[in-house]
Parts: C-alpha cells; structure tokens; sequence
C-alpha cells in the first residue's frame, strides 16, 4: 500500500523537526557566523533618498534627465541665497564653491562681466530677479545626479563654505538632509519598536525571559535580511526605516505559535526535545500558510510601476520568509538551548480565560452587525478622499527648522520662486522661434520669467561678447538649456496645470524638446502612482482571495474575511479625511496592502476553528463561540506586537512619511483585530448556511442537520 501525499509531507515536516533539534548547536553556530557577511552586505548596501530615481525610465523627464547628464555634464541643480554680502566677498564665495569637488558650474554675474561694470547693465528684469536689497542668488550645477552620494558630500562642503549668510535650495540639498536626519533617527527606530514590543509580549505572554529569546532569533533574521540587501544594488530610505520594524512585527507571531505549540507538546512528552521535534512539525505548516497570505500582501507592491513599491516588497517578502526559517530553526535551537531557565522563569499570562466574552459577542451579534453597516459607507467615503488628499512634495515631510526648508522659504519669501524648472530645446530650432516660445511661456501664469541665452542676451550686450564658459553652460550641439522659474510650488495643482501649459507650448516648438526637473518629475508620479494605488489593490486583494479560497476551500469565506479586512481598512485610512490630516503619497498604497496581508491572518485563524468545529457537529453559535475563545489571545498578543512595534516609532520620527506609516501599521492593527472579533463573528453566524453549502469540507453539515432535523443555532 501506497503513502498517501499527506501521509508523505507528514514524514517530511518530521524528519526536518528531527535533524533542526538533532543539529541545533551547528544551527546556532552557521547563523551567527552569517552575522558576519550580513553586517558587511548592509554596511554596504547603499540607500537611495531621491524617490524620483523610482519612476519609469520610459518618462520625458526621466530620458531628459539622462540628456542633461550626457549632453551638459549637468546632474543636480541648487540656487544659494546670500545675504548681506558685499559683491567683492560673493565673487570670493562663488570662487570657492566652484572648486568644490562635483561642482559642474556656478552662475553669478561675475561669469558675465567684470565687478568693475555695474550690475545694472544687466536687463531689469533679470538684475531684478536676482537680487533684493539685502541679498543676492547664484546657480549651482553639479556633474553628478541629485541624490549621489558626491552631490551629498558637495552639498555639506558648500553649507561649510557658506556659513550663516548663505542658504542652499535645491533636491539635492533635500536628500542631503532627510540622508542626515534617517542616519541620526534609524538606530532609536529599531531601539523603540524592540523596546515596546518587548515590553507587550513580557505583560501578554507566560514568560519573563521568552520575549529576549525571541528577539534575538529575529534579530539574526532582521540582520541576514538587511545584509541580503547588497544584492539589489540600493534600497529606499523607507524600506531601510521600515524593514527592520515590519519584521519584527509582523514575524513575531511565528515565534509566539511555537512557543504556544512546545509548551503544550511539553505536557504530552516527557523528553522536551520530542516536544520540540512534534511543535515544530504542527508549527511549520501554521506558519507557512500563515506567512502566505503576508507574503502576498508585499509581492502585490512589486506591480507598482513607481519601482519603490518593487523596493519594498522584495525586501519584506524576503524578510518574511527569512522569519519563518529562523521560527523554525534558530528559535527552537535556542528555546532547547535555553529551556530550564525558560521554564523557571513562567508566569501566568495577563489574558484571561474568553469564554464569557465570546458568549456575550455571539449573544449581540445584531448589534456588530448593524454597527458594520452604518461605518462602511462612511469609512469608504473617508477612505476614498484621503487617496485625494495626499501630498506629493518630500519637503513637506522634514520638520520647518531643517536647512533645505529654510532655504527653501527663503527662496519663496525674497524671491518668489517655489520651483524650477528645466527646459531642453533642439539648437536647430530657429532663434525667432525660440524668442517667440519664450514670450508665450512667460505669460503662463505663475511663470516668473524663463532664462537662456535670448534672454540674457539684450540689446545692451551682444552675444558675441558673452564668454564661451557661459555659452557652455547654457547650449551644446544638440540643446540649449533654459531654467524656468515659478511661483507655484512643487506637486500642487497650479504648478501641474503650469506644466502642462508649458509642455503643450514647447512640442509646438520643438516636438523632441523636454521639460524636467523636481516640479515635472513630481506630476509624472502624481499620474503614475494614482494608477498603481487601483493596480496594487486589486492585485493584493486578488492573490489574497485566491489563497482563502484554496486554504479554506470555500467560494463564500474569501468575500467575507476580505471584506472584515477591507472595512478595517477603510476605517483606518479614512480617518485622515475626517481628522484633516493630509498623508504622504506612498503611505495609502502600501499601508492598505500591508494591512490586508498582515492582519487577514487574524480572520482565518478564527474561521479555520469555526469550520472545524462546525464540521464536527457543533451548531453555529457555538462554533463561533469556541472559534472566538481559542483564537481570541492570539490575535490580541499578535495584533498588540504590531501595535506596540510601530507606535512608538510613529511618536518619536520627526520624518512625517515614517511617522505616518507606522501610525497607520499601528492603528490599522488595532482596527484589524476590532473587526475580526466583532464583525467577524456576526458575519459568520449570518452567513453560516452560505458558508456551508459553498465550502467543500462544510457541505455534509447542512445534509446532516436536514437528516436530524437541527436547527443551527
């Protein structure tokens, strides 16, 4: 007689129990000697703070940039406001800032004429432009891209040269300090989260020294993972912030299940290490299909086409998987390492017994029921206007006393400028045409005045005598550069309809002509990632679907724990509307994917133990009721370890894009685990007969309660 396929994946999971618990010391050993490599790959995986670098290379703004770097040798683009300087000590300052390692070029009006000739030879216009009263500006070039690493370093050596006289604007000097402030904040991050999530399971769980243990076997997969990370080439600021706290959040709950799992094999078996080979065995396959569905969750944000999706969802997919490895390997090795100790040090858990709460859940089920009904609507309706209210522009995301800010206001204040931006136009393209383009641009509304050659070119100073390093600057054999420079400030609506304006009068121009920059760049990703929020969504809630569905072998349990899920997130995210909060762009996408992915676990915990106990005989309240009380501390301990994990984080970050996204993971937890004990337990009672006549292990439940005549009750 044959084994069965069950019968065979039994004998496997097992002999893998047996060789973990056979082999725990070299386990031990091989894992702390991959610290080693692990703590080089994340020294040196390098991070990338330009969330510009991640839209599709297929983009006008994208190819011009490319263009300007090959064509110009020009990257990165900074205005510097000096005041109260006399001319001879800016003309020093600007000689200074041009010897500066990666700076490319400096425009002042010494690169025109000398300081003998006085300014005002310069057209008004321009002379008025750039200069007030009290200060003055210069352009800054550099040779390399905005956030590399040499254009960070240029940035600092220029704010040194400068002093407090002198502001730097710019992206550059953007990504120069957000780098700044995520190095300083990055390392209490991950001290909070280990902090407070330590400190929950110390209150939730029956052990005094278990929570160490188990942050020190997700330490060593918080750390391979990061270290892992050098094969991508570079992450996100974000999953670099982010990565090391989802993690330990979201995996916690493997470690939980074997603890859980060993302590009640330790009853059954004399021999602890027989406890810990069959725990393992029953938490492999819990915890794999548990981990499916999360894994999912953060695979659906490689489908953004805005790529820092694809960033973040490697990363913490492979984190994943990495934490359910280490549940099963390095985690029983130490529990078996550490084992009297741990069990000296039990106590009695702070969650009591649920029986009564869940009676009283089932008794008032209407009641969840009607609630349900009333917020959906206007969770939906909260949670469709905070995808339409986010904010787009990463200078809103650093605190107001931060030197890009400042500079930043400066520009807007003095010289009301908002933005910049970059125009690239054929040089076959006729001078009457060019000047003609010129005038239509400059009466854009909000378009302060475009420089280039023509306009700087007057009839007070003819071209030929304007010297080739300015000539150079500003044209090559294949374009001419011109700078834009707005009032409306970058990401908004009016700086958007600018842009499209301009665009519009350029292509009748010069079809092949490009206008980039910060301002360009950011309405494409306005456009590009309103489009990836419906593809991720719908790809998320779509694999999730077809894993409940295969898991629980129902057409009905997919639609129902979805939709608990989904109402959670609503509620979560269309809070923000309500409270006049205004999010982060990225935050709606992958907090409603993270969410789903993350706390769906919770629903199918409950309604696996209701199948069961419905299959085996019980009626429906009363399998809802055992369903709830089993699976209640669960999702209390694990949804609290979320909680606690990214709250404090959220408290402390003065980066609001992190902030923002651990306060949602935070509340989105609680929300979630509000949903499955209240709602879904409602759900399931009024929707038992469904359930049972479209789950296939369920059907025999209604032939047997017609056959008996029971009434489900």
């Amino acid at each position: 007689m044959q084994n069965s396929p069950e019968r065979k994946d039994m004998s496997s999971t097992m002999r893998f129990s047996k060789a973990v618990v056979r082999h725990r010391i070299p386990i031990l050993i091989v894992t702390v000697l991959l610290m080693i490599p692990a703590a080089f790959g994340m020294a040196n995986t390098r991070i990338n703070y330009d969330m510009l670098n991640y839209l599709p290379e297929d983009m006008d703004t994208v190819i011009g940039q490319e263009e300007l770097m090959e064509d110009f040798g020009k990257g990165a683009f900074s205005f510097i406001i000096v005041e109260e300087m006399p001319e001879k000590d800016v003309a020093a300052l600007k000689a200074k800032i041009e010897k500066v390692d990666h700076v490319e070029s400096v425009i002042w009006y010494d690169s025109l004429f000398d300081l003998s000739v006085p300014m005002e030879l310069l057209p008004d216009k321009i002379y008025k432009e750039f200069n007030t009263d009290h200060s003055t500006m210069m352009a800054v070039f550099f040779d390399s891209s905005t956030s590399a690493d040499s254009t960070m370093d240029a940035i600092r050596e220029i704010r040194g040269l400068c002093g407090r006289q002198c502001y730097v604007s710019g992206m550059s000097a953007l990504v120069t300090d957000l780098k700044d402030l995520c190095e300083q904040e990055e390392p209490i991050y991950v001290g909070i989260a280990v902090a407070l999530a330590c400190g929950a399971m110390l209150l939730l769980l029956d052990s005094w020294l278990v929570p160490f243990v188990f942050l020190a076997s997700i330490g060593m997969m918080i750390l391979l993972n990061l270290g892992s990370n050098i094969f991508l080439g570079e992450i996100s600021y974000i999953t670099k912030a982010l990565s090391a706290v989802l993690q330990l959040a979201v995996t916690m709950d493997y470690s939980i299940f074997l603890w859980e799992s060993y302590n009640e094999q330790r009853n059954n078996y004399k021999d602890h290490k027989e406890a810990m080979e069959v725990a393992i065995q029953k938490t492999l396959t819990s915890v794999v299909g548990s981990s499916i569905t999360t894994v999912a969750g953060f695979i659906a944000l490689c489908f953004m086409s805005f790529t820092m999706g694809r960033d973040l969802g490697i990363v913490m997919a492979k984190g994943v998987i990495l934490g359910v490895i280490g549940c099963v390997t390095v985690l029983p090795a130490l529990i078996l390492l550490l084992d009297k100790p741990l069990q000296k040090t039990k106590h009695r858990a702070l969650i009591p017994d649920m029986g009564n709460f869940a009676k009283g859940i089932t008794r008032v089920f209407p009641l969840f029921l009607a609630i349900f009904t009333l917020l959906v609507f206007p969770a939906y309706h909260g949670y469709a206007n905070t995808n339409d209210e986010v904010y787009y522009d990463m200078g809103d995301c650093l605190p107001e006393d931060m030197e890009y800010v400042i500079a930043n206001s400066k520009l807007a204040e003095e010289f009301n400028i908002a933005s910049t931006h970059m125009l690239l136009i054929n040089t076959d393209t006729p001078e009457k045409d060019v000047r003609e383009m010129i005038r239509e641009m400059e009466k854009v509304d909000g378009v302060k005045y475009v420089l280039g050659l023509e306009t700087v070119v007057g009839s007070k100073v003819p071209e030929e005598i304007l010297p080739d390093s300015i000539r150079k600057i500003l044209k090559s054999d294949k374009w001419e550069l011109m700078l834009i420079n707005s009032e409306y400030k970058v990401a908004s609506d009016e700086v958007n309809d600018q842009i499209t304006q301009l665009n519009t009068i350029l292509k009748r121009y010069d079809e092949k002509g490009m206008l980039i920059g910060e301002a360009p760049c950011m309405k494409d990703m306005i456009e590009t990632t309103a489009h990836d929020f419906r593809v991720v969504n719908a790809v998320s809630i779509l694999a999730i679907f077809i894993i409940i569905a295969l898991v629980e072998k129902s057409l009905s349990l997919p639609f129902i724990l979805i939709a608990v899920i989904e109402f959670a997130i609503f509620v979560n995210l269309g809070l923000p509307h309500y409270l006049g909060q205004s999010l982060p762009f990225i935050a709606p996408i992958c907090i409603s994917t993270i969410q789903l992915g993350a706390t769906v676990d919770y629903a199918i915990l409950t309604t696996t133990r209701y199948k069961a106990e419905r299959i085996a005989g019980v009626q429906k309240k009363q399998a809802v009721r055992t369903a709830l009380r089993a699976s209640i501390p669960s999702i209390i301990v694990s949804g609290m370890g979320l909680f606690a994990a990214t709250f404090g984080v959220a408290l402390y970050s003065n980066i609001d894009i992190i902030s923002s996204m651990c306060m949602l993971m935070a509340r989105g937890a609680v929300v979630s685990v509000l949903s499955v004990v209240f709602v879904l337990p409602a759900m399931l009672l009024v929707f038992d007969r469904l359930i049972c006549a479209t789950t296939l292990d369920m059907r025999r439940v209604i032939r047997s309660e017609k056959r008996t005549g029971e009434v489900s009750s």
